[in-house]
Formats: C-alpha cells, structure tokens, sequence
C-alpha cells in the first residue's frame, strides 16, 4: 500500500480526530464495541475498542490480509490510553531474510517467549496515557539476526495429523511448512490457554469483588441493625425519663390531696371535741341560771312570808 510512497519522517496509518479513522482498516466485533468518544482527560477524540475477550473484538489492518502495508521505516510509535483492562496488538515484519517474524505485545504476560516465528512479549503501562515506541529493526535484530545459523540448527520432522479428505492426496513432506504450521496450532493452543487463564482470573477477580461486596453489605447492615438499637435505647430511656418526671409531677398533687383530706379530717376531729365542749357550756349554763332562776324565786318567795309576817305583828301591835 505504501511501497511506492516517499516514507520520511512520520507516516500515520490511524488517526482518531479524522474524518474517517479506520479507512485502511476492518473491524471485528463480537461481544463487544467499537466506536469513537471524546476524552475529558486529553479533550480530544479517540478510539475505544472494548469487549469481553481480546481475541474477538479488535481492528486489523489492511483490511485486505492478502495486502501489505510496505512500511520501511524502523520505529512504530503507539498512543494508548490504560484502562486497566486486558490489551494486546500484534505486528507481523519482514526481515532481511525474507521471513515473516510477528512480534505480539500484551500486558497480561510476564515473560518473554521468542519462537522461530512468533515472539511475545510484556508491557507495563502507567495510569491515563501511554506513548509507546517499538524499535523494529532492534527488536527483530536481537530476536532472530543474532542467533545461531540456520544451517547449523536441527529441524526435526513433524508429521502433523492429516484431515479425511487429506488422507488419499499424497503430498512431498515439507519440513519447514510442518514445522510453522505445528507451531501455529502451539501459538493458538497458548493463545486459549492464555484465554482461559485471564478469564478464569476475571473470574477469581469478581469472585473477590462480590465478596468484598457482600461482606461490605453486612458490615452496613449490622452497623444499621446497632444503630436501631442504639435509637430504641434512647427513646427507652427518653420514655422512662418522661414517665419519671409525670410520676414526680403526680406525686405532689397526691399530697397536696392527702394533706388536705388531713387537714379536713384534723378540722373534723378538732371541731367534734369543740361542739362537745359548747354543748357541755350550754348546758352547764342553762343549769346554771336555772338554780339562779329558782334560788332567786325562792328568796322572794321568803321576802313575801316575811314581809306578810312583819304586817301582821304591826297589825297586831297596833290592835293592842
């Protein structure tokens, strides 16, 4: 595609704030999303490419497989941002040689796996966004150029499992094109089981998440359940206080009423003895001008007799 192209400098095969991003690529989805946003970190456009496995969701270029890019310059400069999340992207050169080396690149290895074909390898990204740059020609250099020559390595014959329609076409053995092939199925072997373990530490990952959530919910649960009873202590506590304070306002009506009914009861013992008494004075009294009444008519009743018996002498004197 750009073999007959003036290559210096920089030379950009996707650009996210174009017009048309993904003109020289092909998308594939499945359980997943591709499409462009705005990030509010750089406030700019970008490209984001999310699903469950990075194996069914990615884009590829050129979209043709059968074409070639015909890039020759040595560097490959990438701006990706991190999403904590599994990422991978692969790169297929050819060498001086005339051999196709694939370089894949993800950040859920650990180590670095250099086959006669294929070499996968390690990345760390730091928070937010990454600009990454790949020396190509170092890399393949160090990889393959340096190593032991060919002639001096041993192949040893693979014969790989033939298919029923296959099994009647006789065909020359090809060392070299078994040997690829076996190690293309070892790639995609590797491949699932790199699949499956990522999938089974997703697993293990929300595993851990649902238990932490869980056992964050009974934490709050239990610090509601101690706070309900804290506030039922209190309004305990607040009731009986308030039934001790109308007890204590009750208690002295109580004995302001029984004082008073003591008091009516003093009054009505103390006024009984009284009117006893008046009546005793009364009657005394009574008994007291009665005698009167009768010594005083007794001593007239002796005036008269001796007044009557005074006249009589002096009658009778006078009659002498």
């Amino acid at each position: 595609m750009f073999r007959n192209t003036y290559q210096s400098g920089f030379l950009s095969i996707l650009y996210s704030c174009g017009s048309s991003p993904l003109e020289l690529w092909d998308m594939h989805v499945k359980n997943g999303y591709i499409r462009r946003i705005t990030d509010e970190e750089i406030k700019s456009l970008a490209l984001e490419i999310a699903g469950t496995n990075v194996a069914t969701t990615y884009i590829y270029c050129p979209a043709y497989p059968k074409k070639e890019l015909g890039i020759k310059l040595p560097f490959l400069i990438i701006i990706i941002k991190n999403m904590k999340k599994y990422f991978t992207f692969e790169i297929t050169i050819l060498d001086d040689k005339n051999m196709h080396r694939r370089f894949r690149v993800s950040n859920f290895q650990s180590t670095t796996r250099i086959r006669p074909f294929s070499t996968s390898m390690p990345i760390g990204l730091s928070g937010g966004w990454n600009q990454i740059q790949f020396n190509l020609s170092d890399f393949t250099r160090r990889a393959y150029e340096d190593e032991m020559p060919e002639e001096f390595k041993l192949f040893l014959p693979v014969h790989r499992r033939k298919c029923v329609r296959e099994e009647h076409v006789p065909k020359k053995p090809n060392v070299r094109v078994e040997v690829e092939e076996i190690i293309t199925e070892k790639d995609e072997e590797e491949k699932e089981r790199e699949e499956k373990e990522r999938e089974e530490k997703e697993r293990e990952e929300k595993e851990r998440e649902k238990k932490e959530r869980e056992e964050k919910e009974e934490e709050e649960a239990k610090e509601e359940v101690e706070e309900a009873e804290e506030e039922a202590e209190e309004e305990e506590e607040a009731e009986e206080a308030e039934e001790e304070a109308e007890e204590a306002e009750e208690k002295p009506e109580e004995e302001e009423e029984v004082k008073i009914e003591e008091t009516v009861v003093d009054e009505e013992e103390t006024a009984e003895p009284a009117a006893a008494a008046i009546r005793e004075y009364e009657v005394e009294k009574e008994e007291k001008e009665e005698d009167t009444y009768i010594s005083k008519l007794e001593g007239y009743t002796e005036d008269e007799d001796e007044e009557d018996e005074n006249e009589e002498d002096e009658r009778e004197e006078d009659e002498e």
